[in-house]
């Protein structure tokens, strides 16, 4: 994910938010419906959430130092976990609570039309930040669904706010149904229920994101078609006699690392060696930009079995 297109998606939907939230915290004062003012906590809690994105952004392009050899582009997962904690405790849990609360006090809304108004203004600015979050999306998503974008991106950005948008979306409907229902019977019942299925939303949603960010944070390898790609390229090489094994590793959204244990022939000379790690090493790179890492060990062929690891080579090459 190119930086300038995820700050752009970040920033849309931070000033939406930031607008929405002040609209509808004047609302649910003027009104007192309990939905309202869960979607006004909802909405401040979706600005400080994209701060902290863009701050994470910030910390991640900090430059390596003796303390984190590898740098700092894990800040971007770690932020984005944070964003999954503040979504469930300051948005969800409190609009549980206003839910319960306005169940068992229940108060007739005051000004009933000025919340359905800024709902609706709600939901088109919600909507400009939805569009701009999907455009910036769909480049990275490709053919693949959106399901699978938001479990195998490992750019954090891009799904957040994918996701918070959907459920602000989502919550602002439950606080149509909710006051339209109230308006229409006169029963404050209806907010209540509306503001409890904003807080179950956004309960579900911090839920979604904390276990994607939190297998991010815990380090992901590539997917299957970059590791198919970059064995592929280490068994093509005419020096390389087999890929005894690999890994890789996500070091930051932007940043792979593969390290790599390469059999080449006994006779090899280790200015030979050399010459073909750098051109595979290029080669890698070449198909793979993220591979900005990259430790390949040589060493000779042992067959597999009587203590030896399998190896990752397709085919072992004939050394005659």
């Amino acid at each position: 994910m190119s930086a300038s297109g995820g700050n752009r998606a970040i920033i849309a939907a931070m000033l939406a938010n930031l607008g929405i939230a002040v609209t509808k915290l004047i609302a649910a004062l003027f009104s007192g419906s309990g939905a309202m003012l869960a979607e006004a906590v909802h909405s401040f809690a979706d600005t400080a959430n994209q701060v902290l994105l863009l701050v994470g952004g910030r910390r991640s392009r900090k430059a390596a130092d003796d303390e984190h050899p590898f740098g700092y582009g894990r800040a971007r997962y770690l932020y984005a976990f944070l964003v999954a904690i503040i979504l469930f405790t300051v948005g969800g849990a409190y609009s549980i609570y206003e839910g319960i609360h306005k169940l068992q006090n229940p108060e007739p809304l005051a000004v009933a039309w000025l919340p359905i108004v800024v709902i609706v203004i709600s939901l088109v600015l919600e909507g400009f930040s939805f569009r701009t979050a999907r455009r910036e999306s769909l480049p990275l998503k490709g053919s693949g669904s959106w399901i699978s974008f938001i479990r195998r991106a490992k750019a954090p950005e891009l799904p957040v706010v994918l996701l918070e948008d959907t459920a602000a979306l989502t919550g602002l409907v439950f606080a149509l149904l909710g006051v339209g229902l109230t308006i229409l019977t006169g029963d404050p019942v209806f907010d209540a229920i509306g503001t409890l299925f904003i807080g179950g939303l956004l309960i579900l949603v911090a839920v979604i994101l904390g276990i994607e960010t939190k297998s991010l944070l815990l380090g992901e390898g590539a997917s299957p078609d970059n590791v198919a790609t970059i064995r592929d390229a280490f068994n093509a090489h005419p020096a390389v006699e087999s890929l005894i094994h690999m890994k890789t590793l996500y070091l930051g959204p932007d940043e792979l690392l593969v390290a790599a244990k390469v059999a080449f022939p006994k006779a090899t000379r280790l200015v030979e060696i050399a010459a073909a790690i750098d051109a595979l090493e290029a080669d890698i790179r070449a198909k793979i930009p993220a591979a900005r890492v990259i430790y390949i060990e040589p060493d000779l062929y042992h067959p597999p079995g009587d203590g030896n690891p399998p190896t990752d080579a397709i085919v072992i090459k004939s050394t005659d």
